[in-house]
């Protein structure tokens, strides 16, 4: 690269969920990744190694937050420097949340890009620009990385705007794949970025390392053609004494304050995205005690969902097991099936005040889905869901009620093909149609305030459950049961009794084929360790460079490496227990709610039903469990079927 005119080298940092990325860099990451390069410290070693061949021109390691804070910052920069790096760009780090890293640059003499997006308000511009140190990415379009046929039409007045803020150079990238729109931009801006047409040359090259060489130097030779290279070429991005202002950094870090439970959640975001999460907050705090928009979700709950669901006493299970009262709270009788209904009314009104008249929505067991897209066919929305094409085999029923609904189901093919990967692709489309689309998040996962709304609109049902046990039993439950994914219908249970501190809140995750010897499951806050993972700081199943970990669960609804960042908070205060119950066990629980109760649950429940009953088997009888009844379980028969060997 160097060779063929390169000015600076972008080394990205592999990583399991580039969700800013398209196609093209997603490949490479996987490849990667399958090869064996999965940590920061193999990385920095071939920029060393690249460096004693005779590479002079700065490197800046490209990636995701997740790898570098499992290095640890100061680590991070320490080491970056003692390999002959010359700083970063963190996609997913907006100043918000990274007043760490640039401290930590300043100190080792390394530059923090950030990248300035055309939905970056001018305002924002002016703060992020103080921040950086050599030079600021300017993304060319909204979407995400990959080759595009033209250039944006309004670019040239994106870069003045940006030029209005700052005298640092403007580096100007995404979709510029040819030597025309590299000139086009070298007009405009200080320095072009390719990456999609570089990596394309390297697929279509042969296997060699000689062909591969060859085909990258002649494509950058071809792209840098007749653009002039200003000053030394090993200056370009090193610090050439500006610093950037730490005192700005450290006042944009006290705003993200707010989105912290405890130590978790934040807004790891993509900078396209900033503006229309500031616009989500700002439109949800102004309807979140707002009557009319309250007695509104009230009707909706009343005479659409057929709420307050009921709580009844689950006779036979108590009988059975000898000790607590079970109590089970019916989700399952919600129109659509599930709780997930709730939060999809909550968002799809809220997305209609803001003015988005497209909604996308991730689904696992489909659940969210089927709910999202009634709730936008009531509403006349435009629909798309994403869902892994693993989950839209298992959930087949659910694939189709949706299309029957009116919405688009995109199958995803990438990674695992379950909802890790629904939520990247969903990212990705919101990045790309930020400006006329909502994402409607389904659990109470991801930056914030999704965690927030999603808990305010689930809410609903540890508040109808709390009225009902004193009006039923005269007094507060004595346990809550939930089952935990992303979280949303266990934290609408616990947040109304998290005060209440004689009801013990008990979460149970999935253990899939068991967590004792390190099978594959979803026990993220069991065996989970800190980390980012898609936007938010929380609990994640990983490595420990950073890289997720495939999961397993019978479930696809709990099927996910991840956990709500407020479910960590709870973990780490001891507010809440978080255990782990197995594919076979919530196969138990899941027959005994059908022949004890005559309530076929969803699998997802039955990791709670089996969990309960074991813990009603331990307590006296004046106790009082309530188990969180999240859904039903029609959509899980044909599943349950084949594990049963039974042909439907």
């Amino acid at each position: 690269m160097q060779e063929g005119g390169a000015s600076v080298i972008e080394l990205g940092i592999p990583y399991t969920d580039p969700q800013a990325d398209g196609t093209t860099i997603q490949q490479t990451n996987q490849v990667a990744i399958k090869a064996g390069t999965s940590n920061i410290q193999q990385c920095l070693e071939m920029v060393k190694s690249a460096r004693s061949q005779g590479l002079t021109v700065p490197v800046i390691l490209m990636g995701y937050y997740n790898p570098f804070f499992q290095v640890g910052i100061e680590n991070m920069c320490s080491m970056t420097k003692e390999h002959g790096a010359d700083g970063f760009i963190v996609v997913d780090l907006p100043p918000e949340e990274g007043a760490q890293l640039a401290k930590s640059c300043n100190k080792y003499g390394l530059s923090n890009i950030p990248l300035i997006a055309p939905t970056t308000t001018d305002a924002r511009i002016g703060q992020l620009a103080q921040t950086a140190s050599t030079f600021i990415y300017c993304v060319s379009t909204t979407g995400v990385t990959g080759a595009r046929a033209a250039l944006p039409s309004d670019l040239s007045d994106f870069i003045a705007r940006v030029r209005s803020q700052t005298d640092l150079p403007l580096a100007v990238g995404f979709g510029i794949s040819n030597p025309t729109m590299v000139q086009s931009v070298a007009n405009i801006g200080d320095g072009v970025v390719v990456g999609s047409a570089i990596l394309k040359a390297i697929q279509a090259a042969g296997d060699s390392t000689e062909e591969r060489v060859a085909a990258v130097k002649k494509i950058v030779g071809e792209l840098s053609s007749g653009c002039k290279q200003g000053g030394e070429v090993a200056n370009q991005a090193t610090i050439l004494g500006r610093k950037p202002d730490e005192q700005v950094a450290d006042e944009i870090a006290k705003d993200g304050d707010r989105a912290r439970f405890g130590r978790f959640g934040g807004q790891y975001i993509p900078e396209t995205l900033s503006e229309a999460f500031r616009e989500i907050e700002e439109e949800y705090e102004k309807v979140k005690n707002d009557p009319g928009f309250l007695a509104e979700l009230e009707e909706y709950r009343r005479d659409f969902v057929g709420g307050p669901t009921p709580l009844h006493k689950a006779d036979r299970l108590t009988e059975m097991c000898g000790g607590a009262t079970i109590w089970l709270k019916r989700e399952d009788l919600a129109h659509t099936g599930a709780h997930k209904i709730n939060n999809a009314i909550g968002q799809a009104l809220l997305a209609k005040k803001i003015g988005k008249p497209r909604i996308i929505a991730e689904t696992g067991a489909g659940q969210h889905g089927v709910a999202t897209s009634t709730i936008c066919a009531k509403l006349g929305l435009d629909c798309t869901v994403y869902m892994g094409a693993v989950d839209c085999e298992r959930q087949k029923l659910n694939v189709f009620r949706m299309n029957t609904l009116g919405a688009k189901v995109v199958p995803v093919k990438e990674g695992q093909a379950t909802l890790k990967d629904a939520i990247n692709e969903a990212m990705r489309d919101w990045v790309t149609n930020v400006r006329d689309t909502h994402y409607l998040i389904g659990s109470a996962v991801g930056p914030h305030p999704f965690p927030t709304i999603v808990r305010d609109f689930q809410s609903v049902m540890g508040n109808e459950m709390k009225a009902q046990m004193l009006d039923k039993a005269g007094k507060l439950p004595d346990v809550v049961i939930a089952c935990v994914g992303g979280g949303s219908n266990a934290i609408g249970a616990f947040h109304p009794f998290v005060n209440d501190k004689s009801v013990e809140l008990h979460g149970v995750e999935a253990a899939g084929h068991g967590i004792d010897k390190d099978e594959q499951h979803c026990a993220t806050l069991t065996k989970g360790t800190p980390g980012v993972l898609q936007g938010a700081m929380t609990y994640v199943i990983q490595e420990k460079s950073g890289q997720t970990l495939n999961t397993h669960s019978v479930s696809a609804g709990l099927d996910y490496p991840g956990v709500g960042p407020e479910h960590a908070h709870l973990k780490d205060c001891g507010r809440a227990k978080y255990s782990a119950v197995t594919d076979d066990e919530a196969l138990e629980g899941f027959k005994m709610m059908c022949q004890y109760e005559g309530i076929i649950p969803a699998l997802e429940t039955s990791h709670a039903i089996y969990y309960a009953i074991q813990l009603a088997k331990s307590l006296p009888k004046d106790k009082d469990i309530v188990i969180n009844m999240s859904g039903r379980g029609d959509k899980d028969m044909p599943q349950v079927a084949r594990i049963m060997g039974v042909e439907v």
